[in-house]
């Protein structure tokens, strides 16, 4: 047993890697090991041998246990140390610089727009995307023959056989948020919607899904030249400059009178300038809400009455910032969004541009 002390103890001691700690191990104290080979003949032995060889086998076996061990413990912390000292860094020096996100336009412009109307007075409603029939139609005095109640013009989501009901919609305006926001707050109110919404048409000014912003005022004395004061402030403080309107009468289903509304501008290499020049350019819809849509969403017309309307934020984000193509906004291009992308910090300035 001494032989075998001296023998294992030494080749532990000089082991270099775990490798060959486990074969050590096999041959000391493994099943077919010197040590348990050497057990196996206290079974030959008188018991007064086993009585006294027994726990001296016992003892060599814990010994180089606890040999083992220690060696592997020791081998593990030199292998930390020899990784640390190879994957050492300086946590002090600057990290690798990263590009860094930018602003969509579209985000950029509602944040403005709703700062400016915030300013005049107005809250922010918001409503569901998918919305019902009622709300997105009915609700709104667009009669069941009306186009835009059609399959080429509006999404209907799927019913299954038997169901009878009407199919609810992708939102074809936000003019749904309206009727939501007069059920549950009433009258007096004043509020924009803006958000997503869909219609089945695509070319350079026209995409699946766009960007609306709609505006709503209930009080008791309001008139189209509230309307007008409203837009054209709008207009003056989005733009930097001061615009005029020209108010062009029109049919919506939902307002009477109604109006389509122009801005003053200028063409010029093939670029439009707001706020100056001898032309015009339609920008959004607007009108007296019709009394049919209050009594629709519990208000009492003959004692309320109010102005709405709804423009295109990227539409408007467009015009601003002299972006061409309106499908480009939804195409996901780097280099695009780099271009016209903002940084967080981005403020507006006059005439459309943003100090950075």
């Amino acid at each position: 047993m001494d032989d075998l002390k001296t023998k294992y103890l030494g080749l532990i001691n000089a082991a270099s890697d775990e490798q060959a700690l486990e074969d050590i191990r096999l041959q000391a104290v493994g099943k077919k090991g010197e040590v348990a080979l050497a057990m196996r003949e206290l079974g030959k032995m008188t018991p007064e041998e086993r009585q006294t060889q027994g726990p001296l086998l016992n003892a060599l076996k814990d010994e180089i246990n606890s040999a083992l061990a220690a060696k592997k413990a020791a081998l593990g912390d030199a292998a930390l140390n020899e990784r640390l000292a190879a994957e050492w860094l300086d946590v002090s020096l600057p990290s690798r610089g990263r590009r860094m996100g930018t602003i969509h336009p579209v985000s950029q412009v509602t944040e403005e727009v709703s700062a400016i109307f915030a300013d005049m007075g107005f809250a922010v409603a918001e409503g569901p995307q998918i919305e019902d029939d009622w709300h997105n139609f009915d609700a709104l005095n667009i009669p069941p023959h009306h186009p835009a109640r059609q399959e080429h013009d509006t999404f209907y989501m799927h019913r299954d056989e038997g169901d009878n009901r009407p199919p609810h919609v992708l939102r074809t305006h936000t003019s749904p948020v309206q009727i939501r926001a007069m059920m549950a707050q009433g009258a007096p109110i004043r509020v924009i919607a803006p958000g997503r919404v869909y219609r089945s048409d695509y070319d350079q000014t026209h995409t699946p899904m766009f960007h609306q912003i709609e505006g709503l005022a209930i009080d008791k004395d309001i008139s189209m030249a509230n309307l007008k004061w409203v837009l054209e402030e709008f207009f003056t403080a989005f733009f930097g400059t001061k615009v005029k309107t020209r108010f062009r009468a029109s049919h919506f289903p939902f307002t009477e009178p109604s109006a389509e509304v122009d801005v003053q501008c200028s063409f010029e290499g093939g670029t439009v300038k707001v706020g100056e020049g001898n032309d015009w350019l339609e920008v959004l819809g607007s009108g007296m809400v019709h009394p049919k849509v209050l009594k629709y969403a519990g208000v009492d017309p003959s004692a309320w009455q109010g102005f709405a309307f709804g423009m295109g934020i990227d539409r408007i984000a467009m015009l601003k910032y002299g972006i061409p193509d309106l499908r480009a906004f939804f195409d996901s291009d780097l280099r695009w969004l780099r271009h016209y992308g903002f940084a967080a910090l981005d403020v507006p300035t006059m005439r459309g541009g943003v100090s950075r």
